[in-house]
This record gives C-alpha cells, sequence and structure tokens, in this order.
C-alpha cells in the first residue's frame, strides 16, 4: 500500500477519527479520512479540510506542521494575516501576503528567501522595485531589469550578472546603449549592436566577437563598409562582399 492510501500525518504517524478535535464533523461530511483531513500530511486533503470548513482556518495558524499553517491562511480572517509575515517558512509568509493589501507586500522586498523575493518582483508595481535594485540574487535583479521603468534602468549598467545586463540592453532608452558598448560581455554589446541604429554603429573593426562584427557589418552605412572587408573571420567577410555586389547592382 502506497503512502497516498494511508492516513498519515505530518511527522508519520498514522491519522484516526477517534479521539479526533473534529469527530463532529463526521456525520455532516464535513471531514472524511484519507479525502479531507487537518491531520493528514497531504496538502490535497488539508486544503479540501479548510475548504469545507474555513472557520476553523483561525485555530490553525500556529499549528508546528508549516503546511497546515500556510493553507490555514488562505482561508482565515484578514486581519489575523499580518502576523505570518514573521512565521519561519516562506510559504506561510508568501500565502498570508497573497490576501493582504498592497502595503504588506513592500515587507517582503527583502525577505530571506529567494523565492519570496522574486515572486514579490513579479507582483510590485514598477515604480516600487527600486529598492530591489541591488538584490543579492541575481534572478531577483532579472525580474526587476524585465519590468523596472527604462528610465532608472541605468543604474543596472553595472549589475555583475550577464542575464540581467542583456534585459538592459534590450529595455534601456537609446541614449544609455553606447555605455554598453564596452560591455566585457560579447552578448551584451550584440543587443547593443542590433538596437543602435546604423548612423551610430561607428564601433571600432577591432570588436573581439566576429558575432558582433558580423551585425555591425551587415548594418553599418556602406561607407564604412571596407573596415570589415578584410575582416579574419569568413563570415563577416562575405557579409561586406554581398553589400558591396549589392550596391554596385543597385548603381547600375
Amino acid at each position: 500500500m502506497s503512502d497516498i492510501d494511508e492516513a498519515i500525518d505530518w511527522r508519520g504517524e498514522t491519522v484516526s477519527c477517534e479521539g479526533c478535535a473534529h469527530a463532529d464533523l463526521l456525520p455532516a461530511g464535513h471531514c472524511r479520512l484519507k479525502h479531507a483531513c487537518v491531520h493528514d500530511r497531504y496538502a490535497r486533503r488539508i486544503d479540501r479540510f479548510f475548504t469545507w470548513n474555513p472557520a476553523l482556518a483561525n485555530a490553525y495558524l500556529g499549528h508546528p506542521h508549516f503546511e497546515v499553517r500556510a493553507i490555514a491562511a488562505k482561508f482565515a480572517d484578514v486581519f489575523r494575516l499580518p502576523a505570518l509575515l514573521k512565521d519561519v517558512e516562506e510559504t506561510v509568509r508568501w500565502n498570508a501576503v497573497l490576501r493582504l493589501p498592497y502595503r504588506y507586500l513592500l515587507r517582503l522586498r527583502d525577505d530571506e528567501h529567494r523565492g519570496v523575493r522574486i515572486r514579490v518582483a513579479t507582483r510590485l508595481r514598477p515604480a516600487d522595485l527600486v529598492a530591489m535594485i541591488s538584490d543579492t540574487d541575481y534572478y531577483v535583479r532579472l525580474v526587476v531589469a524585465r519590468r523596472i521603468e527604462p528610465t532608472l534602468l541605468p543604474r543596472m549598467l553595472g549589475d555583475p550578472e550577464v542575464q540581467v545586463r542583456i534585459v538592459v540592453a534590450q529595455r534601456i532608452d537609446a541614449a544609455f546603449l553606447r555605455r554598453l558598448l564596452a560591455d566585457p560581455d560579447a552578448t551584451v554589446r550584440l543587443e547593443v549592436v542590433r538596437r543602435l541604429p546604423p548612423a551610430l554603429l561607428t564601433i571600432s573593426h577591432e570588436e573581439p566577437n566576429w558575432r558582433v562584427r558580423y551585425e555591425i557589418a551587415s548594418r553599418i552605412d556602406e561607407s564604412l563598409l571596407h573596415r570589415f572587408a578584410q575582416d579574419v573571420d569568413p563570415l563577416v567577410r562575405d557579409v561586406v562582399s554581398g553589400r558591396l555586389n549589392m550596391r554596385k547592382e543597385n548603381t547600375r
């Protein structure tokens, strides 16, 4: 018999209806062993119990098993939830803040658990993300870079994570793009080159990465193509040759 076919509590002990404080709910069908039981270790069964008996949720906000507290937070009276923002388990804190007014979400911007901060960053208004620009977790900053107002992205130009700087390069105002041309990562520079207008693509042919040089050669003004005519990479030379031949055909 698998665990799912048994009634076992969070400590691994067998659950019994005998002596249960909610035995009076059985006749009315408001709880059922292995189906809807607050003592069971399976979250679905706990959730079903509170769905059937939401008025009992308040009594379980201090239960020793975090799963019970987390699920009870979905049904408890709202005025009882602020205290749960200090719960030791991140799942409890998150379930509580989901039902609270927006201002409580701001309190979790510096939550100790990265998963909570990531979810907070996905829900905050863009203007309230500034405080998370320097978060210690790269993925939190990645979410921030994707959602924050573009006018605030210059603050993230020097982010230590490449993936964050790539997003910055994709969203930042064009006036700041040239500052990323000196980025140490070629992928970031490539995003910059793709966004810059041809007239501003005056970057040197000494760019070390062939992909970036290829993009430049594909878009740069024709009068500057000679800089790449002798490029060490054949693909770059090919795109230069193709553009020059097309110009000749168009002028015939």
